[in-house]
């Protein structure tokens, strides 16, 4: 691993309080990234900024709020006096299971709310900010859900799937316009983070989510933290609305 592969770079990463957040968060401050994480789970945000050190720092962020993305972009540039790259990470699941028959409506415009939304807003304020500072990277956190059918998580499914497309109609204006802002999505399998154990709660479950898998392992949070990492990176400098998966081969069946 070459080091330094983000140095000099400001990068903010919602959701970095826990799972593949903070595992992001952790690889791009390694790798000479200077990173702000935020997050509505304060203890969970200061605990990861007090993992990585002095590299990090955290601000309470809830990404539903077009006023707290105002905030926190504004509290960055002061701080900072750029912004090289944002990780739209921060994402909620829903109960388990929930079809759409049986979707509450408050609960689909709640998650509707944080991953659509959030990335939406993210977008909106980060890419002026990105643009300003000379270009950089957006990564937006996407799911294998938007890519098959998702009848137990219905409107997490729908919210993920917008964001596949809403990705690449952000990556065609900024190309077309000339930002110097690329913008890709990723999509991870299934992954053991908080968010994945509450959906496989026992072993059992587990093992039957295993024998999904072709590669049979499930997923840890560095797996999506180092395509993040290189999506920020200027090694993927000729990447823009693609979509990323790191499946274990789930998409190929």
């Amino acid at each position: 691993m070459v080091a330094g592969r983000v140095a000099g770079k400001v990068v903010l990463v919602t959701g970095g309080g826990s799972g593949i957040g903070r595992a992001t968060a952790t690889l791009l401050a390694n790798e000479g990234a200077t990173v702000v994480v935020t997050d509505v789970d304060r203890a969970g945000g200061l605990q990861t900024v007090q993992q990585i050190g002095g590299a990090a720092s955290f601000l309470p962020h809830d990404v539903s709020k077009d006023e707290e993305w105002q905030r926190v972009i504004a509290e960055v540039l002061a701080k900072h006096g750029r912004l090289n790259g944002l990780v739209n990470n921060a994402g909620i699941s829903g109960p388990f299971p929930s079809t759409f028959e049986s979707e509450d409506v408050a609960q689909w415009r709640r998650i509707f709310a944080v991953n659509v939304d959030g990335v939406f807003l993210g977008c909106k304020h980060g890419v002026p900010a990105i643009r300003d500072s000379g270009g950089g990277s957006i990564v937006n956190l996407s799911s294998l859900a938007a890519l098959l059918g998702t009848p137990e998580l219905s409107a997490y499914g729908a919210s993920k799937g917008a964001v596949r497309q809403f990705t690449k109609t952000v990556a065609i204006e900024c190309a077309r316009k000339g930002y110097k802002v690329r913008c890709n999505s990723v999509h991870p399998g299934i992954i053991l983070t908080s968010m994945g154990e509450s959906l496989f709660k026992t072993e059992a479950l587990r093992e039957r989510a295993r024998q999904r898998v072709p590669l049979r392992e499930l997923g840890r949070p560095e797996d999506i933290g180092y395509g993040i990492l290189f999506l920020i990176s200027d090694e993927s400098r000729y990447m823009t609305g693609a979509e990323l998966v790191i499946d274990a081969g789930m998409s190929a069946i």
